[in-house]
């Protein structure tokens, strides 16, 4: 299959006047997404009322779905289920993984992280009481503290703030030399680079939807546990539709088989439906032909701000294999900077303490969008338009 971009940029709705360059934290609205979600609340919700539980399967919509975003990130049928936020998601994975490895008392994860993880790690620690620690190395230096004390490395691949990406596979093989386990946070890699989970050996891996994948605001977590791996996993949110039959209404908690013990409570029916409709976007979608066009862009992009901003310093990689889908450049004023930017109709976003970034999205952006945002970074940080005092004025979310 060879993808047609154009074809894809046209199933998007895109704000006129508008190039959008941050679908690394919240992706546009797919077109089809309003009517799938109309069809499910007039047709579904409001003429089957509960009977659509079983009249439109929406009980089946986390497996189903979790097939869906499984295919993008190499996992095989039954192996990924969505529902919840990622940050359960994450305390799901991190508590099964240490249940398992009762002797040793290290989460290992790096200084570059996703604050939240660290903040659910960290929360989990304290709950167990059971003296575990965290360490946080620099990224770089995670290998070299891998030993037989880890129990669990938990990382997310590509980093949020500059866009640089782990060796997975590396780290994967000397985790497991050190009889530890690996999860994966692939917030920044799903529907972003190709990721292939069963080949990978991972144990658990989990990731958000309304980001790459388009899912919409608040769409639905996924996880993924190993198959051999998962009939061992005692699920620390043990739901009720993680049990092994709900409606028996047992009062003990059974866990079901394989992946669905890690569902919890009941899926977000409305906002699977939207996910649903961005993934229909994906079927079109080689993840080889993304990861080249993603390439592409961002090094026309890097060049053209490279060549007009030189108050501007590149922190992503420059080797398209050692970054995801996204070009960050500190300036010490970021934030007015990105502000400036985002008025004259570019949206990037800013991430402290001084990180401007950029998604580079194929599915709908090109080369006249990349030209664009680099005309408007060019004016804003060459007249200096962004030393205004509106742009100084920090918002709740940046």
């Amino acid at each position: 299959m060879t993808t047609d971009f154009a074809a894809t940029k046209a199933q998007f709705h895109l704000p006129s006047g508008v190039t959008y360059l941050d679908g690394n934290s919240l992706g546009p609205m797919p077109r089809a997404a309003a009517q799938r979600m109309r069809t499910r609340m007039e047709q579904e919700w409001a003429e089957m009322l509960i009977t659509a539980w079983n009249r439109a399967d929406w009980i089946h919509d986390p497996r189903r779905i979790g097939d869906r975003v499984g295919r993008l990130v190499g996992a095989a049928t039954g192996t990924v289920v969505m529902g919840d936020t990622l940050s359960i998601k994450v305390h799901q994975a991190l508590a099964s993984a240490l249940a398992l490895r009762p002797d040793r008392r290290v989460i290992l994860s790096d200084s570059g992280n996703f604050p939240s993880d660290l903040y659910i790690a960290q929360g989990l620690i304290a709950t167990l009481g059971q003296g575990h620690s965290l360490k946080t190395p620099a990224p770089q230096d995670v290998l070299a503290a891998i030993d037989d004390t880890i129990a669990v490395v938990m990382l997310t691949e590509v980093d949020y703030r500059t866009g640089r990406r782990h060796d997975m596979q590396a780290i994967i093989q000397a985790a497991h030399r050190a009889g530890a386990l690996v999860i994966w946070d692939l917030a920044h890699s799903a529907g972003a680079i190709p990721v292939n989970l069963g080949q990978s050996g991972v144990d658990f891996a989990v990731g958000c939807t309304y980001k790459f994948l388009n899912g919409g605001p608040g769409a639905p977590a996924f996880i993924y546990v190993r198959p051999d791996l998962a009939p061992m996993c005692r699920p620390a949110l043990s739901g009720w539709l993680g049990h092994e039959a709900p409606f028996a209404f047992d009062p003990d908690y059974r866990p079901a088989g394989g992946i669905d013990r890690m569902r919890c409570g009941t899926p977000p029916v409305l906002a699977l439906a939207a996910l649903d409709a961005a993934l229909d976007v994906w079927d079109q979608v080689d993840m080889a032909d993304l990861q080249a066009r993603s390439a592409t862009l961002a090094d026309r992009f890097i060049a053209g701000v490279e060549a007009t901003c030189p108050d501007l310093t590149l922190v992503t990689p420059r080797d398209p294999a050692r970054r995801g889908s996204q070009v960050s450049f500190a300036f010490d004023h970021g934030y007015p900077a990105m502000q400036a930017i985002i008025d004259r109709g570019v949206i990037g976003d800013f991430r402290a303490p001084n990180i401007m970034r950029f998604g580079i999205t194929p599915l709908y952006l090109d080369e006249a969008d990349i030209d664009r945002a680099i005309a408007v970074l060019a004016d804003v940080m060459g007249n200096r338009l962004w030393d205004q005092p509106q742009y100084h004025q920090r918002a709740a979310v940046t």
